[in-house]
């Protein structure tokens, strides 16, 4: 099975404004860019199971000069909540790193 981790040379997550998180996948090369690019296991039902998603709210916009993939979904709460662990989404790409793409 190839995951995440094996067909990006980088992966991260950040704040897109208060109301959005936004992904940004670096796959290794051309190839396995246009392998994966709209692989379902990065579909709008992925993000629902491992972030809590709207699913109607994920967007997916590829880059084929750059061999990436951004994907960005609504924010279930605004940015700065009582209960906010990582005010910047600077952590959540890890739960991407295993996706089973195949």
């Amino acid at each position: 099975m190839t995951t995440v981790r094996d067909v990006c040379r980088h992966v991260r997550s950040k704040n897109a404004g208060p109301y959005w998180v936004t992904f940004d996948l670096f796959f290794d090369g051309a190839e396995s860019f246009a392998l994966y690019q709209d692989s379902p296991a990065l579909g709008p039902q992925a993000f629902e199971r491992l972030f809590g998603a709207d699913p109607a709210l994920v967007r997916r916009y590829p880059v084929p000069d750059l061999n990436v993939v951004k994907i960005s979904y609504a924010r279930t709460a605004p940015q700065g909540g009582m209960v906010e662990r990582d005010m910047h989404c600077g952590q959540q790409f890890v739960r991407l790193l295993d996706v089973k793409l195949d």
